[in-house]
């Protein structure tokens, strides 16, 4: 393993991207994006994701220096235009005009269309619980699941995202892929030359299948809960695909033509303002909440993200660790 500052790992993401031509706000963008995955343990979305942020822009398939267009849609929609980038600058670009029209009016929403997209969710959300907001997103990927039933890829990972903001407590955060597990766990499987637990994956022939490269190149992938997940993910599909004019994941795979790029498709994010749903009531209320959160962890049962923030805390004192054969391919991306 090899230990890195929280400094040191944002300048390594940093000078690769920079190295590879991405114009300064995707390098500061995207390389907070990562650390931030890193930082929080989740090693599925940090530093590694650089190795495929590197091939899609390789492989023709993300703009690296694109700017968003931020288009006011409607009195409580928004809609960012991300022309073919990474989806971390559209969101930053939407984000202003989405919290304004949040408190104006109690809810809004905002639509990415046609970015690359690589990261969790999460990273968003806290973003609008910073600002007091309620908030949740949505995204289909790539056609790499089947449907409960089914043998064959269909839908994408399509994770579903949900963000409470808290007085001087970090934000209740869930964000979990309506598949049985995220892409990247299976790709780091893979790596690893570990098996697979049972109900991830599918063969070739629709069986279930402890190999991960068999899974990755030639089965599916398969939904959380059976007919449950794969109800959640149809409609991930449909809130942000067609209803803001954009690609299913199954469209997405097809543009994606074998390169093996990020997936390229649009997002969807509710926001909500609890002050102007409940006016002077609302700190009653909000009250309420960490009554239901304290309950919660009274049974002994812990909050979603609690292990996240116990990482980003232990990372803040110590730093963090990576493989040293990820660091090698990582430093094999400056020359």
């Amino acid at each position: 393993m090899r230990r890195l500052t929280l400094e040191q790992a944002e300048q390594l993401a940093q000078a690769i991207l920079r190295r590879h031509g991405f114009s300064e706000a995707y390098v500061r963008a995207i390389g907070a994006t990562v650390l931030a995955g890193e930082r929080d343990g989740c090693a599925s979305h940090g530093l590694w994701r650089l190795l495929g942020i590197i091939k899609t822009l390789k492989a023709g398939k993300v703009e690296p220096c694109a700017e968003p267009q931020v288009i006011d849609q409607a009195p409580g929609l928004v809609r960012v235009e991300a022309h073919g980038g990474f989806s971390q600058l559209a969101f930053a670009a939407g984000l202003p005009l989405l919290a304004a029209k949040a408190r104006a009016n109690g809810i809004a929403a905002l639509a990415i269309n046609r970015c690359v997209h690589f990261s969790a969710l999460w990273v968003e959300l806290e973003a609008l619980t910073e600002l007091g907001l309620v908030a949740l997103a949505c995204n289909p990927t790539q056609a790499y699941v089947a449907p409960a039933g089914g043998s064959r890829p269909l839908f994408g990972t399509n994770p579903i995202a949900f963000g409470w903001p808290r007085v001087d407590q970090p934000p209740f955060i869930f964000d979990f892929a309506t598949s049985a597990i995220a892409r990247g766990d299976i790709e780091l499987h893979r790596r690893s030359g570990q098996a697979l637990p049972t109900g991830w994956g599918l063969d070739r022939h629709g069986q279930p299948c402890s190999d991960a490269a068999e899974v990755l190149d030639h089965g599916a992938m398969l939904t959380f809960g059976g007919h449950k997940g794969s109800a959640l993910a149809a409609m991930v599909e449909l809130i942000a695909g067609p209803l803001i004019g954009d690609l299913t994941s199954a469209e997405s795979l097809a543009f994606d033509e074998g390169r093996q790029g990020l997936p390229y498709h649009g997002e969807l994010l509710i926001a909500l303002d609890p002050q102007r749903f409940l006016g002077e009531q609302a700190t009653q209320h909000l009250a309420r909440a960490e009554a239901l959160f304290a309950a919660i962890q009274g049974q002994g049962a812990r909050l979603p993200a609690q292990r996240r923030y116990a990482a980003r805390a232990r990372s803040l004192e110590q730093g963090v660790e990576i493989p040293q054969a990820l660091y090698d391919e990582l430093r094999a991306l400056l020359d």
